[in-house]
C-alpha cells in the first residue's frame, strides 16, 4: 500500500498545462523549456505558491529565460571529470559524494545538476550504486560519505537502508551524511518509520535545503523535528537566488526561523555557473552585503558560511566581509559589525623562549 508521501508525489505537476488550474498564465513558452529541462513540482510545494513570480514560483516553475542563457555551463563544477565511477564525485581528499538517485520531489530550476536530473537515461541502477560503494571500500582515505542525488529520499526506506548498511560496514568510513530537499518540498516523506531506520546508522548528519522563510511550514517543522529528536544533526544549505532571497531581511528571517526548528544554517552558496540558470545569479557583493547584515546582528549560530563553489571543480571557497583592515607592525587593525575600528596586539614571536623557561619542560628534561 502506498504511503502518504508516495500518493502526494503521484499528484505532482509535471506539465505546464497543470499550472492553469490555479494560475491563468501563458504557458506556450514553458512547453519549449520542459522539452529541454524536465518539470516536476510536488503538489505540497505547488500549494505554497501565492502568486505568479513569487519566491516559491521562481524556484520551481519553468521560465523561458532558461533557454536564453549564453553564459552557463552544463557541468560548471566539473563533476563528471571528478567521477572515478559513475555518479560518485571525489573532489576532496577524505570525502566523496554519492548520487543515489537522479530524481527529486521538485525539480529546482537553478539545480547544479540540471543537465541530468529527471532524465531517464541518467537514472542510477543498483549496479551503479554498488560500484560506487566498492570504490569507497577500496579507498581507505575516505572517511566521510555524502549520499545525495537528485534526492536520495526518492528511494524507498529499504533501498536507503541497503546503502547505509553497506557503507556503515566499511571500517574507514566514520561519518555518513544525507543531503535532501524533501523536508522543504515534500516533508511528508520524513516519516517515523524512516527516522527509526536512520537512527540505527549514527554518526549520521542530515543536510536540508531551505531558501526562503515561506518554505518553513508546520509540516517542514514536523519533519525536521522528527530528525532532530532522533539525534540527527541538521544543517541547511541555501543558494543565493536573485528575486528569491537576495535581500538581507529575507535571509535574516530565514536563518532565524531555521534555528527555531533546530536546523543550523551551514552554507550560503553563490549561484553556480550552471546553464539555464543565469537569471538567478546575483553579484557576489549581494552575498557580502547579506553576511554584513547577519554577523553581529543575530546569533553566531544563525550565520552560515558564504562560499563560491569554484568553477572547474576547485571546491568551496569562503567569501566573507573584510574585518581585518590591515596588519601594521605588531598590531592588527580590525573593525566590528558596527564599523568601529580596534587595534589588537599580535602574539610576540617567543614560542621557543617560553618553552625553554617552562617548569614542565625542565622537569621533563631531568627525567
Amino acid at each position: 500500500m502506498a504511503e502518504e508521501w508516495e500518493r502526494l508525489l503521484s499528484q505532482s505537476i509535471t506539465k505546464p498545462e497543470q499550472i492553469l488550474g490555479k494560475f491563468k498564465v501563458d504557458i506556450e513558452g514553458l512547453r519549449a523549456v520542459t522539452a529541454v529541462y524536465p518539470m516536476r513540482v510536488s503538489k505540497y510545494y505547488f500549494d505554497l505558491i501565492e502568486e505568479v513570480d513569487d519566491p516559491i514560483w521562481k524556484q520551481c516553475i519553468p521560465s523561458p529565460l532558461e533557454l536564453q542563457d549564453p553564459y552557463g555551463l552544463d557541468d560548471p563544477l566539473n563533476e563528471e571529470g571528478q567521477s572515478p565511477v559513475p555518479g560518485l564525485i571525489h573532489r576532496y581528499p577524505d570525502r566523496v559524494l554519492m548520487a543515489a538517485s537522479n530524481s527529486c520531489a521538485t525539480y529546482c530550476r537553478f539545480c547544479t545538476r540540471k543537465r541530468r536530473i529527471g532524465r531517464p537515461e541518467s537514472e542510477l541502477s543498483r549496479a551503479v550504486i554498488a560500484e560506487q560503494i566498492r570504490y569507497v571500500e577500496e579507498n581507505p582515505s575516505i572517511r566521510d560519505v555524502i549520499i545525495s542525488g537528485g534526492d536520495p529520499l526518492m528511494l524507498s526506506d529499504d533501498e536507503i537502508e541497503r546503502i547505509l548498511k553497506r557503507l556503515r560496514a566499511i571500517p574507514h568510513v566514520e561519518i555518513l551524511r544525507i543531503g535532501s530537499r524533501m523536508p522543504a518540498t515534500l516533508p511528508q516523506r520524513v516519516t517515523p518509520k524512516l527516522v527509526r531506520m536512520l537512527k540505527r546508522y549514527h554518526p549520521l548528519y542530515f543536510n536540508v535545503h531551505f531558501n526562503h522563510p515561506r518554505e518553513i511550514t508546520e509540516e517542514s517543522e514536523r519533519a525536521c523535528g522528527l530528525l532532530a529528536d532522533a539525534g540527527i544533526p541538521l544543517g541547511n544549505q541555501s543558494v543565493l537566488l536573485r528575486g528569491v532571497n537576495d535581500d538581507p531581511a529575507v535571509m535574516k528571517d530565514l536563518v532565524q526561523r531555521l534555528l527555531r526548528i533546530r536546523v543550523r544554517p551551514y552554507y550560503l552558496f553563490q549561484m553556480d555557473l550552471v546553464k539555464g540558470a543565469h537569471h538567478f545569479r546575483t553579484d557576489v557583493e549581494a552575498g557580502i552585503k547579506i553576511m554584513e547584515a547577519l554577523v553581529g546582528h543575530t546569533s553566531g549560530l544563525a550565520v552560515p558560511r558564504y562560499v563560491i563553489d569554484a568553477p572547474g571543480g576547485g571546491g568551496k571557497i569562503p567569501v566573507q566581509p573584510e574585518y581585518v583592515l590591515k596588519i601594521e607592525g605588531d598590531r592588527l587593525i580590525l573593525r566590528n559589525y558596527k564599523g568601529e575600528t580596534y587595534s589588537y596586539p599580535r602574539a610576540p614571536q617567543m614560542a621557543g623562549a617560553i618553552e625553554s623557561r617552562s617548569p614542565i619542560g625542565k622537569r621533563a628534561g631531568c627525567r
